[in-house]
């Protein structure tokens, strides 16, 4: 199938974010806020909270529930609309699971053997690794292409599961002889798609990072963001004046990186407007950017937290929604692989 082949397709937005607890400012600038303007640009958005991918690690099944929740008002409060957007957890639309044993016969060991974020997670234990981990790109990209999904926001480290993606819908057409699934396409944010840890520049921001320090939460309150800001590592010279002065500074980059992000300018203007500073001052207009952006989201997300039966009733009818959309779908690849039904 042809790149012109593929702009067939109707228009459709997917994306989601693992349930594992502490949605981030990471979370936020490099997912959420994106969503939330997507809905206004795209006519069919699906949001998931992807609790099968959560489960390809050991999760206690309380902690989950709650964590499905979390997510959920996470996105919710952040702006995701959910009587505009399709909002639902993964787990309550069995099509994901149907089409990812599908496509784990359509993948290919090699394609499967490259992919680096299995060897990251795996580490060392890579024998004591589940069967889920290693194949969890196949279930990216069910969750995808049960919809159709023709764009997709990720950040950098997911370009190559969505490279699978499309080498995946690509053989499945080719083989079976019909244009099922287009090729989807990734929309990567310029600015805040890749926010840092406070504590060291150099590794992604991160929900299993055992240092709360190196996160500010969603769930945080003005006080805990402030000592955040007040502790996240900087260096000794003062902000240079001109982006190309943040090379070899991961952290000084990185907090000017989120500031701009968080205040919808560009590095080099951030750079210009504090250029000279040390992080000091910095640091009390940063921390007051972040608590008057996020305190809003956190209300917002107590409020949700509060009341758990709105929030499975809004994943319940969104996952009814995407049933509707996923339900012909799988029959008609049932009808091209030749099963019954």
């Amino acid at each position: 199938m042809t790149e012109s082949q593929a702009s067939n397709f109707t228009p459709r937005v997917f994306s989601g974010a693992q349930p594992s607890g502490n949605m981030h400012l990471g979370n936020y600038l490099g997912a959420f806020r994106n969503w939330v303007k997507l809905q206004d640009q795209f006519d069919e958005c699906l949001y998931c909270v992807v609790d099968m991918h959560a489960i390809t690690v050991w999760q206690n099944p309380s902690d989950l529930r709650d964590q499905i929740r979390e997510a959920a008002a996470a996105y919710i409060a952040s702006g995701v609309n959910p009587e505009k957007s399709i909002l639902f957890n993964q787990s309550q639309v069995s099509g994901h699971a149907e089409l990812a044993w599908v496509f784990n016969c359509v993948a290919r060991l090699g394609w499967l053997n490259r992919m680096t974020q299995f060897k990251d997670k795996a580490g060392k234990n890579r024998e004591k690794a589940t069967t889920g981990l290693y194949v969890y790109p196949n279930l990216m990209a069910a969750d995808i292409l049960l919809y159709k999904g023709t764009h997709v926001p990720v950040g950098e480290d997911q370009k190559q599961h969505l490279e699978l993606t499309r080498d995946i819908a690509s053989s499945f057409n080719e083989n079976y002889e019909a244009e099922v699934f287009p090729l989807t396409e990734p929309l990567i944010q310029a600015e805040g798609a890749r926010i840092m840890s406070l504590r060291d520049g150099t590794k992604k921001m991160s929900k299993s990072d055992p240092s709360d320090l190196s996160r500010i939460n969603l769930t945080d309150d003005v006080d805990a963001i402030s000592k955040k800001v007040r502790k996240a590592k900087t260096d000794a010279d003062a902000i240079p004046s001109e982006v190309d002065g943040l090379e070899g500074r991961p952290e000084a980059k990185n907090l000017l990186g989120i500031y701009a992000a968080l205040s919808d300018k560009s590095l080099a203007d951030v750079c210009q407007q504090f250029g000279g500073q040390g992080f000091g001052d910095f640091k009390k207009d940063f921390a007051d950017l972040a608590t008057s952006h996020l305190a809003p989201i956190t209300t917002e997300m107590a409020r949700l937290m509060e009341n758990p039966d709105h929030v499975d009733d809004v994943l319940r009818k969104g996952a009814e929604r995407a049933r509707a959309i996923a339900e012909p779908v799988m029959n008609e690849v049932k009808d091209v692989i030749g099963f019954l039904r």
